[in-house]
């Protein structure tokens, strides 16, 4: 729901998707889906690398933020198939989403070098939006609060939690169209606030986010934004997300 002091941001990860002309496709059908959404919510992008500067070129002058999917922790250096804030300036990036899921499934991100890459966005003047989650076996075994207090306490050494946004994103819920309780999302995103000690930090949920749960999400008190995934594909369906109307909570 987000406060005065706790900015929302709305952030729309694009993964292995959209060449060049479908991110300009979707730009042309998107952006007048959301020229009247509140100034009060921060609309982000993450599209490839490959795709970065259509997407600049093709919102300039509208609302829309972009952001990286990933950024190295060094300037520049023999570092394959890796990408620096320099780069990613260059191409008008704002943020840099660090920590996701993914990386750390598939190429063992360790939670070191989860903070040395968030330690390095804001060094190089990006807001990093580092995601947490726990696996669907971490939360069978009830280690759902151990495992996140640890990537908080072990990846958030050192940054500045006023240039922070900070996804949560319960690993079972993503791509499986399983979303984590309403109430239990907002009882971790506030249990993360509290761990990180920041009171105004802003706090995403991420995990099979969809236009028909959005509303019951953002109607959470500790719940600051989302992070979508598949939705964000297509562009009425993340506009829909963007332009939620939150109803009170139970």
């Amino acid at each position: 729901m987000g406060t005065a002091s706790r900015p929302v941001v709305i952030a729309g990860n694009w993964k292995m998707h959209m060449t060049c002309a479908e991110a300009r496709s979707f730009a042309s059908q998107f952006l007048p889906l959301v020229a009247s959404t509140p100034g009060d919510r921060t609309i982000v992008l993450a599209p490839p690398f490959t795709a970065l500067e259509a997407v600049r070129q093709a919102v300039v002058g509208s609302a829309v933020t972009l952001a990286s999917q990933n950024v190295h922790w060094e300037g520049n250096g023999a570092f394959t198939g890796e990408i620096s804030t320099r780069m990613l300036e260059e191409h008008g990036v704002a943020y840099a989403i660090v920590g996701h899921s993914e990386p750390r499934k598939y190429f063992s991100e360790s939670d070191e070098q989860i903070n040395l890459r968030a330690r390095a966005a804001q060094a190089g003047g990006l807001i990093p939006i580092l995601c947490v989650g726990e696996s669907d076996e971490q939360r069978s075994s009830g280690d759902t609060e151990r495992v996140i207090r640890r990537q908080v306490e072990q990846g958030f050494d050192g940054i500045d939690p006023a240039r922070l946004v900070v996804a949560y994103e319960p690993i079972w819920a993503i791509g499986t169209g399983k979303t984590c309780a309403a109430s239990e999302a907002n009882r971790i995103c506030g249990l993360i606030r509290s761990w990180v000690g920041h009171p105004d930090l802003t706090v995403q949920y991420g995990g099979s986010v969809k236009p028909d749960n959005i509303d019951e999400i953002m109607a959470q008190s500790d719940i600051d934004g989302v992070l979508v995934g598949g939705a964000s594909l297509e562009a009425q369906s993340f506009a829909r997300i963007v332009n939620y109307q939150p109803f009170p909570a139970a």
